[in-house]
């Protein structure tokens, strides 16, 4: 994809060769003209197309995988990853905001079942430690990419949920149209190490670094709706905050 690709190189310039052709590449994929999921030659090719040392452009591109901009898979070779997601932090579901981004939003239903609620569930959503709460885990995706890995504790009884229904729909548009007035949430956002487990889910390394967000939901009448605990990939997702004097 790097044939039509033309990169300037001032040899004369203090500024080193690869952090030249590095910044190039960088600005080709911001205006658009390396598209995601587009794949470059080979370091072998590219080396000789500008006349440049192997471990020259082995550097550059290792810069741009560092910066999170390509990315190397095994038998396909080096790719523009896909944008990231960016999310303002708002009261809606991550489906929505995929949606309405053109990110072509796609769910894996993993879990949807009762379970007894463990005591720190249960003291959030108000019921005793043991109750039976509905259990809900997905997988999200973005553009055909796995983007996070979603938890869900939920009263039984509030909305007649499936996972065809989840698989097309949003949790909270699901919610809504049941009748459920969503009127505040309180959320906590973090970040740590991805399991083993959360890493084969999101086609990451073990230990990639992941964003959390733990969110609770209430009602117009101050009762807890709906209680999220959701890791997401950093090097595709982050949000976005507008604070405001008062």
């Amino acid at each position: 994809m790097t044939a039509n690709l033309a990169i300037d190189l001032d040899r004369s310039s203090p500024v080193p060769l690869y952090f030249q052709v590095a910044e190039q590449i960088a600005e080709a994929i911001r205006r658009g003209d390396l598209a995601p999921g587009s794949r470059l030659d080979n370091e072998i090719l590219l080396a000789d197309k500008l006349g440049l040392s192997r471990p020259t452009i082995r550097q550059a591109i290792q810069y741009l995988v560092d910066k999170g901009l390509l990315v190397r898979k095994r038998g396909v070779g080096t790719q523009v990853v896909h944008g990231q997601v960016k999310r303002s932090v708002e009261l809606t579901s991550l489906y929505d905001d995929l949606r309405r981004a053109g990110q072509e939003p796609a769910t894996q239903v993993l879990a949807l079942e009762p379970r007894p609620a463990e005591e720190e569930v249960a003291g959030i959503l108000g019921v005793a430690a043991g109750t039976e709460v509905l259990y809900l885990e997905r997988l999200r995706f973005a553009a055909g990419e796995p983007l996070a890995v979603l938890h869900n504790w939920l009263p039984i009884g509030l909305a007649q949920l499936t996972a065809a229904g989840l698989e097309s729909r949003g949790l909270y548009e699901l919610l809504r149209a049941a009748g459920v007035r969503m009127r505040v949430a309180n959320q906590r956002i973090g970040a740590r190490a991805a399991t083993q487990a959360e890493a084969r889910l999101l086609a990451e390394r073990r230990g990639a670094p992941l964003l959390t967000m733990v969110r609770t939901t209430y009602d117009d009448q101050g009762r807890a709706v709906e209680h999220g605990s959701h890791v997401y990939r950093a090097s595709h997702y982050s949000l976005e905050v507008t604070l405001i004097e008062r």
